[in-house]
């Protein structure tokens, strides 16, 4: 489906999304979300554990086809592109960080940052550059001989932002990246990725519940039982008090 002119995305929107739905399991994931996200912004998803950020993140970047509604990147529908298509896209145009590092163990830490370009068929020698340059600027160079089971959680995550960086991404997607961090390490993620996103022109969608990870967005949307914040709240059914005090205000 290809939205007619008049509904067509805005031209200044690297993601565009309207009117999203998704359930698992029939239990609802995402109802009726729309957004915009301009080249470069770094955009919070706030919201609980719960809330439809994760989903909403794995709609925008292709993992997921939503049941209804439509997803644009750059103008180009992701919702009607085959199964390839949308992986050759991830691959290709977007990074994808989560609060899990999942590295390979069986391959070095500069393999483990290298591998979207490796995947991609980058030359060897290029691939390895690109990715010890993101570990020395995460101060992880020198663990770039080295395997994963050498590395303690908070560097491990570190690998996995050069990971999504390598590539120089059109957009990344960081689904809670600093959830498994303490206060310092989670500093100097965000400050690496914010750093990163505006020096290289990157879109960021940041899922998260914390308060000052998401404190470095440009701008926020709230999410509540898979809704926009505003209409989840409007759409909740009224408790019985509820109706009592509209009765008594009448």
């Amino acid at each position: 489906m290809v939205a007619s002119p008049d509904n067509a995305p805005p031209d200044n929107d690297v993601l565009w999304a309207r009117s999203l739905h998704y359930s698992h399991s029939g239990s609802p994931g995402l109802i009726g979300v729309s957004l915009g996200v301009r080249a470069g912004e770094i955009l919070a998803v706030t919201g609980a554990r719960g809330s439809g950020k994760t989903t909403l993140l794995r709609c925008l970047s292709g993992q997921l086809v939503p049941e209804q509604g439509e997803v644009w990147f750059n103008s180009v529908p992701v919702h009607t592109m085959g199964a390839l298509t949308r992986e050759r896209l991830r691959r290709d145009r977007f990074g994808w960080i989560g609060p899990a590092p999942q590295l390979l163990p069986e391959l070095r830490v500069w393999e483990n940052a290298a591998l979207p370009l490796l995947i991609a068929g980058a030359p060897h020698r290029a691939a390895k550059h690109a990715a010890c340059e993101w570990l020395d600027r995460l101060d992880i160079g020198g663990f770039a001989r080295k395997r994963p089971g050498a590395l303690n959680q908070a560097e491990s995550q570190r690998v996995a932002l050069a990971r999504a960086l390598v590539n120089q991404p059109a957009v990344i997607f960081a689904d809670e990246p600093t959830a498994p961090l303490h206060r310092t390490e989670r500093a100097l993620l965000l400050r690496t990725l914010t750093t990163a996103a505006r020096s290289h022109d990157i879109t960021v969608l940041l899922a998260t519940h914390d308060e000052e990870t998401a404190a470095v967005a440009d701008r926020r949307v709230a999410l509540l039982d898979g809704r926009p914040a505003g209409t989840a709240a409007a759409a909740a059914p009224q408790t019985p008090e509820d109706q009592a005090a509209c009765s008594l205000s009448a």
